[in-house]
């Protein structure tokens, strides 16, 4: 009897830990809901928050304020979790991000909602980046597509079901709701993380000094950056990009980072630690998911305009055919796991890249007007490559670092493809306003031609030069994929250096 009682215990001990891990799951996935559904949930309720609060001509801020807080505060909270642990970083981000909502709520004028919206980002880039980090802590690399195909599937259901409950919350309640709603998933997601994610206490470094945060370094990043990515946001829709307000941040930015550069070259430990460049696997995910926030902005922007105005589709059924690559995307991301296992991360990265690049080449080719089921076609096989392409990178670059470094890792990961996003939306609108000016003798941008073209006064050949302006930008999109197929083949070695676990 004796002898048993040993097993016993430790029977019971894994299945305590396996309900105490699946609980964790289960809060990170309620975590991803709330940056996720943010993301889209806030769309569809702008003309009623417009016609509650004014200010229709600084309303983009509700997204590009949130954007630049998200994405200038990830390497900090990156570096943050590698040095106090994610839990407190998790924690104290989702308190922030709920109280960012509250506060949403309860805005008075469009000011005071961009302001909190801003807040909310503060919140969120903890939320991204130390979700994202947690699945690798809690899985080995066995088991890490498991995790990460359900932080696929949360992304997935929240970009189908956002906009329909964003625009049922602000039709049948009020838009303060889609704020609110926020709470109750927080207050779930918190208590699951304070109760049952416990982190092993880490030993005093061998020199006997414990780890110090670079507050200048993080300062110095978050201006940088949110200068920066202010002059993308704005340039070419606030004010010309040759303008001196453009001319004027961009030069403030490149001054800014010149402070960045000298910082962390003096800190004991920086927030972005030059090995972040350095290690060849995680400079070349870098630039190839920099890359890919790049091509994403192609068909996550442009398609819904296209299928609208060059089809004649419905707002919702071309919300319809942009959502189907949500579907695709996760399942093939559950599946490259067999796919890397056998032809390494790399390889499989370079397969799932190519096949995008030859689609993202083909949209150009659809006849016009063609039909809805067209690009559909081609949205379901762009997920099915990207979900091959991104998720063995991710996992593949989180597997070469230690528990140390895997937040500044993933934290860089994210940051980049952030970049790239915030890049391709400035980039790819200039493309698009270029072909439609050359196609109709400079006769309007993007919007104001889609708006005739809504309102019924504008020509038919109008529609023709919107086809134009979006075959361009696909073809942009296939250069960036090409691009990231190139980084990879060059920079990324054959094999990633995976670490013993």
């Amino acid at each position: 009897m004796g002898s048993t009682t040993p097993a016993i215990r430790n029977a019971a001990a894994d299945e305590q830990g396996t309900r105490r891990r699946g609980a964790v799951v289960a809060a990170l996935m309620l975590a991803m809901a709330l940056a996720a559904l943010d993301a889209t949930i806030v769309s569809t309720a702008v003309p009623q928050i417009v016609g509650d609060l004014g200010g229709f001509s600084v309303f983009s801020w509700l997204f590009s304020g949130y954007l630049l807080a998200v994405t200038v505060t990830l390497p900090v909270y990156g570096k943050l979790s590698d040095t106090f642990g994610r839990k407190p970083v998790l924690v104290t981000g989702a308190a922030v991000f709920l109280l960012g909502s509250l506060l949403c709520a309860g805005a008075w004028n469009m000011a005071a909602l961009i302001a909190f919206r801003i807040v909310q980002g503060l919140g969120g880039g903890a939320l991204q980046g130390t979700v994202q980090t947690l699945a690798a802590d809690l899985y080995p690399l066995a088991e890490r597509p498991k995790i990460q195909s359900k932080l696929s599937t949360v992304w997935a259901v929240s970009a189908v079901a956002g906009p329909g409950l964003g625009g049922v919350l602000a039709a049948y309640a009020d838009w303060r709701w889609i704020f609110l709603i926020n709470l109750p998933i927080g207050a779930a997601a918190l208590w699951l993380i304070v109760r049952h994610l416990h982190e092993p206490e880490r030993e005093m470094p061998e020199n006997g000094v414990h780890a110090r945060v670079d507050w200048a370094g993080a300062l110095a990043v978050f201006a940088c950056g949110g200068v920066l990515l202010t002059a993308l946001v704005q340039g070419g829709v606030a004010w010309p990009w040759l303008s001196a307000p453009s001319l004027t941040l961009f030069g403030t930015g490149l001054a800014l980072a010149g402070v960045v550069v000298v910082v962390e070259r003096r800190a004991a430990q920086p927030i972005i630690p030059g090995w972040v460049w350095r290690r060849r696997p995680i400079a070349a995910v870098n630039l190839a998911l920099g890359a890919l926030g790049l091509l994403m902005v192609a068909p996550s922007v442009f398609l819904p305009t296209y299928a609208q105005s060059v089809l004649g589709l419905a707002p919702v059924a071309a919300g319809f055919v942009l959502s189907v690559w949500t579907l695709t995307w996760p399942v093939s991301a559950a599946l490259s796991q067999h796919v890397y296992r056998r032809i390494g991360f790399r390889d499989t990265a370079l397969l799932g890249i190519g096949l995008a690049a030859l689609i993202l080449c083909a949209f150009p080719l659809l006849p016009y007007p063609g039909s809805w089921w067209q690009p559909t076609l081609l949205m379901l096989l762009l997920g099915a490559a990207l979900g091959l392409f991104q998720l063995p990178l991710i996992v593949g670059v989180q597997s070469t670092v230690g528990w140390s470094e895997r937040g500044t890792t993933t934290a860089s990961v994210l940051f980049c493809r952030q970049t790239g996003q915030t890049l391709g939306a400035s980039l790819f609108g200039a493309v698009a306003n270029g072909v439609l000016a050359a196609r109709l003798g400079g006769a309007g941008d993007l919007d104001s031609v889609t708006r005739a073209l809504d309102a019924g006064t504008a020509p038919g050949a109008t529609r023709r030069a919107i086809a134009d302006a979006v075959h361009a930008v696909y073809l942009g999109a296939a250069a960036a994929a090409a691009l990231a197929f190139l980084v990879l083949l060059l920079v990324a070695p054959r094999r990633f250096p995976v670490r013993d676990e």
